[in-house]
């Protein structure tokens, strides 16, 4: 029996619930580490179409995007936002209420 790696489970868990996927980038997100997000954006790009799919949406080569979401990748706004563009995800705001800051 061959072994999976995790991030082909976790790219099974994805594809099997999408919504759990965007759950955990949104908790992600919520928490800041930067790292989580990449190895998870990672993980769903083998869950939607694949790796060379997102990369050539996302007009990057399979090797910038596998750099771009490795666990040191420094991305570039642009390419992130092309990244979840291309797994059919965008990034969001919304207000937070720290003590001093304004109401939006």
């Amino acid at each position: 029996m061959r072994d999976r790696t995790h991030d082909d489970a976790m790219a099974e868990v994805f594809r099997d619930d999408p919504g759990y996927a965007v759950q955990l980038l949104n908790s992600i997100l919520e928490d800041g580490d930067q790292g989580e997000l990449l190895i998870t954006l990672r993980q769903m790009t083998k869950a939607v179409d694949g790796v060379q799919t997102v990369a050539d949406t996302a007009h990057l080569s399979a090797t910038q995007l596998y750099r771009t979401l490795s666990p040191d990748g420094k991305p570039v706004l642009s390419n992130l936002l092309d990244i979840f563009r291309a797994m059919g995800l965008r990034l969001a705001v919304q207000p937070v209420q720290p003590p001093h800051a304004p109401a939006w």
